[in-house]
């Protein structure tokens, strides 16, 4: 008895020839920031963030001043302005911080402290700084998944240097980006695919397989909860893959 063989055609590949749930190659390059207490240069895909983590000891007034106890941590987060085809003006020449920056800037701020025990951290305070150096799509999770290397980086010299008795992370944190591009869900979009994008959704994780921030969007369309289940399904497949590489890159 013969079988039918299966007429169904492999997924067709993307622009740069990935699979519809494969990431952009990805590298961390750590300690590129010599005066940081931790620091890494992110590359996914062309794409490259410079993530530096600076200690303050103390707090901001206004936590004294409450009588909240514990640290604090905080972000910042630029584009350079050779990071894109078009010259991008510095936000201080505007004097002040355009929206879009000071939107992803709160998410980083979000997620490290979703991150970061901050009773356990002391009266510290955390300054987390991204600056985008190339811009391919992708700034804001590549910042949020470079941010929690630099952040583990200055965590274990503190701990090294005697001032923790015990680490302040209790789980890893990574985002990643997920759209419907010609109705088809696709992992990790590089610039050209966001652009062309139908719907646009961004998950930040923690390890314990919990959610911090999903950002979706349906840009001048609609999106079903089918699709949206898609799309949160191969989310997660990437962002465990997200933190198996940010432990290697700690680990080496």
């Amino acid at each position: 008895m013969t079988h039918p063989t299966s007429t169904s055609a492999p997924p067709a590949p993307r622009a740069d020839g990935r699979l519809p749930d494969q990431l952009r190659p990805l590298r961390f390059q750590n300690n590129i920031a010599p005066h940081a207490t931790g620091s890494t240069l992110v590359e996914w895909g062309n794409t490259r963030v410079i993530c530096g983590v600076t200690i303050e000891e103390s707090v901001p007034r206004w936590m004294k001043d409450q009588g909240v106890t514990g640290g604090w941590i905080t972000a910042e987060y630029s584009m350079l302005p050779y990071s894109t085809l078009q010259r991008k003006q510095r936000d201080i020449t505007k004097g002040k911080i355009d929206g879009r920056s000071q939107e992803i800037q709160r998410l980083i701020g979000r997620s490290m402290r979703a991150a970061l025990d901050l009773d356990k951290l002391g009266t510290r305070t955390v300054w987390v700084d991204c600056d985008v150096l190339q811009a391919d799509g992708g700034t804001r999770t590549a910042a949020i998944t470079g941010a929690y290397v630099a952040l583990a980086l200055a965590m274990r010299k503190l701990l090294a240097e005697g001032k923790l008795k015990e680490s302040p992370l209790p789980h890893a944190v990574a985002a990643v980006s997920v759209g419907m591009v010609a109705k088809r869900a696709l992992l990790d979009l590089c610039y050209t695919e966001d652009v062309a994008a139908e719907v646009d959704l961004n998950i930040v994780m923690t390890a314990a397989g919990e959610f911090i921030e999903l950002q979706g969007t349906g840009e001048e369309s609609t999106f079903s909860e089918s699709q949206l289940a898609e799309m949160l399904a191969l989310g997660k497949v990437g962002v465990g893959r997200l933190l198996a590489a940010q432990q290697a890159a700690l680990a080496g």
